[in-house]
């Protein structure tokens, strides 16, 4: 009976975390700070001069959150084939991502010492990076499988 009780409490705690969703607003709210972040940055790579490193990274982190926002809203309509849309979109945002983090280092390397032939250095991805391209899949891949459904 006990285990029984931790089981059902742990399967409780799952789903809470697997259906959260914020409401509708947040992705409006999102859209709205991911293009001023992205305006911002064009703004700081133009027209700024010095040393503005912190606005970059500050800049970066406003941009994933605008996308998080986005990525976990309500849609207006929401019923049970969005919600599956939405879960194999992060799968396949998770898979893309993993494959784009082991093979785009190299990719990378090859271009710039094929550019330069210099003997360029090897890079690994940043996070920002990662973040950012998965979270792209991510959205691209639920509005088309919802355009498709």
């Amino acid at each position: 009976m006990n285990t029984e009780k931790i089981i059902s409490c742990e399967r409780n705690g799952l789903e809470k975390i697997t259906n959260f969703r914020l409401p509708y607003i947040f992705r409006i709210v999102g859209i709205a700070i991911a293009a001023i972040s992205i305006l911002m940055m064009f703004v700081r790579a133009f027209a700024i001069d010095g040393d503005t490193e912190w606005l970059k990274l500050l800049l970066q982190k406003t941009l994933l959150i605008g996308m998080l926002f986005m990525s976990v809203s309500r849609d207006k309509q929401e019923d049970e084939l969005t919600i599956k849309l939405r879960m194999q979109s992060y799968g396949w945002a998770f898979m893309v991502g993993v494959v784009y983090t082991l093979v785009m280092p190299y990719v990378e390397f090859g271009v710039s010492n094929v550019v330069h032939s210099g003997g360029e250095a090897y890079k690994d991805l940043g996070d920002f990076q990662v973040l950012l391209f998965m979270l792209m899949v991510q959205l691209m891949c639920y509005h088309t499988l919802k355009r498709y459904r």
